[in-house]
């Protein structure tokens, strides 16, 4: 409310409260005049500035307004766009084309418990364990160049013919193409080259475990040496395979091996003259062939680099070996179980070139691989696709010789070895029916179990998927 007072002849508005009070005193002052003058400028002034700060919140307002609402509008495109291109992906699944759809929220896969033997103290090997399949196998070590072929260049694994591979899946006395294969006299060595004290180390181990890293692909990790007993230090061969690119790269992490070249429990081998440029095919040769680097072995226990053993390795002889009465033991995937969902994540990772991948499934096909039916009773084993960072051998004739015919696959075909695992097997078991190979495909969860499991290095990519 205001009411109107007289100032020098003028009607002007009477402001209530204290503002008001000390206009209405300075006007009776003799200051009045230059009193009421501050006023009239004080208000102008506070107009001024109340309008400027309306419009600063008006022009923010509009600003945030415009932001919002762009964001909003490309998230619903974006919206839109993968709704579109899901239903598409469900059509060309639905018709039998295209790759699996990516899981949103990847599914965590934990241990569970294996009823270890609580010591080894008392640990024996079965009297009527080794009572397997015998014959006798030797392995090519040398090839001759073909009469007047210019062309030809010593391979590790060998020229296999295709008769020749099919004969090499008897299981019987033979000599068949392994690996560790020269050319003739005068042509350089075909690779994986080892020092010879190595060599020696290598002749006299009995029980090994071994690993390997190429091309510097991950960190190295040591045994838990707490849960590993004194008897595995001192009769247990510990062997990681590097390269000298990977070798350099521990030693500058802090990680330089000894006078005796170990670091921790890990005897530390250097492999020269790579036999693959793809590192990953080049892996295959300590994993699928320990019988040939330790001929004198008869246990073996292989795992990948991104995984630390925890477990004793006797208790793992024991338990997946001795106990089921196998010569051969390793999990099945913890996802798929089939090879045609195996193919089809190879394609949709691009792990492989895709035509490679086809020419190899296409073969298998032919060959009789059918699809793994998980209602059949009789499936001989309860997965066709493996999780093999985790492997544990009896080098009897027959395992030694499966894992000679599923490198010889890995060699011929691509370095994807879950894609020739079931082939390999199912042709072998074919071939032999009076002679069986005894397989133990473990649960996933009991290989949890046995070793700590981490993420590869992050390095770039290799030229093996071209």
């Amino acid at each position: 409310m205001m009411a109107l007072y007289r100032h020098n002849g003028l009607l002007l508005p009477e402001r209530r409260g204290i503002m008001g009070a000390i206009f209405k005193s300075l006007g009776k002052s003799e200051h009045g005049s230059r009193a009421v003058h501050h006023e009239r400028r004080f208000g102008r002034i506070t107009k001024q500035r109340l309008c400027r700060w309306v419009f600063l919140v008006v022009a923010i307002f509009s600003i945030y307004s415009t932001v919002f609402g762009l964001r909003m509008f490309i998230h619903a495109k974006m919206e839109t766009s993968t709704s579109i291109a899901h239903y598409v992906e469900q059509d060309l699944l639905g018709s039998g084309i295209g790759t699996p759809p990516k899981s949103k929220h990847r599914k965590k896969y934990f241990p569970c418990e294996v009823e270890f033997m609580e010591s080894i103290d008392d640990l024996v090997e079965p009297s009527n364990y080794i009572n397997f399949t015998q014959f006798s196998l030797e392995y090519i070590d040398q090839e001759e160049k073909p009469f007047q072929n210019d062309l030809f260049e010593p391979r590790f694994g060998g020229h296999q013919t295709l008769e020749e591979r099919e004969k090499s899946f008897f299981g019987r006395n033979q000599r068949l193409h392994c690996g560790f294969i020269k050319g003739p006299e005068g042509y350089s060595s075909s690779g994986f080259d080892l020092d010879e004290k190595d060599k020696t180390y290598m002749y006299n181990c009995k029980i090994v475990v071994s690993s390997c890293i190429f091309g510097s692909s991950d960190f190295l990790r040591r045994p838990t040496s707490k849960l590993i007993s004194q008897y595995s230090k001192n009769n247990v061969c510990f062997v990681m395979f590097v390269d000298e690119q990977t070798l350099l790269k521990l030693s500058s992490e802090g990680n330089s091996p000894d006078h005796g070249g170990y670091i921790g429990l890990w005897k530390i081998v250097v492999v020269r003259n790579l036999p693959y440029t793809d590192m990953r095919r080049t892996g295959k040769v300590p994993k699928f062939l320990s019988h040939r680097l330790f001929p004198a072995s008869r246990y073996s226990i292989w795992l990948d680099s991104k995984m630390r053993l925890q477990t004793d390795p006797m208790l793992i002889i024991e338990y997946f070996l001795w106990r089921r009465k196998a010569e051969y033991a390793i999990s099945n995937h913890y996802r798929r179980h089939c090879v045609w969902e195996e193919v089809l994540q190879n394609k949709r990772l691009n792990k492989y070139n895709h035509t490679a991948i086809d020419e190899q499934f296409n073969f298998y096909q032919s060959d009789g691989l059918t699809k793994f039916d998980p209602s059949n009773p009789d499936n001989p084993l309860p997965s066709y696709v493996p999780e093999g960072s985790f492997i544990v051998r009896a080098h009897t004739p027959l395992s030694n010789l499966f894992s000679c015919l599923w490198f010889n696959e890995v060699d011929r075909f691509t370095s994807r070895d879950q894609l020739s695992f079931a082939y390999t097997y199912l042709k072998l078991r074919r071939m032999n029916p009076d002679r069986p190979f005894y397989l133990n495909m473990f649960k996933d969860c009991e290989r949890r179990a046995l070793a700590k499991l981490f993420h590869h290095r992050a390095v770039p990519s290799s030229p093996a998927a071209a």
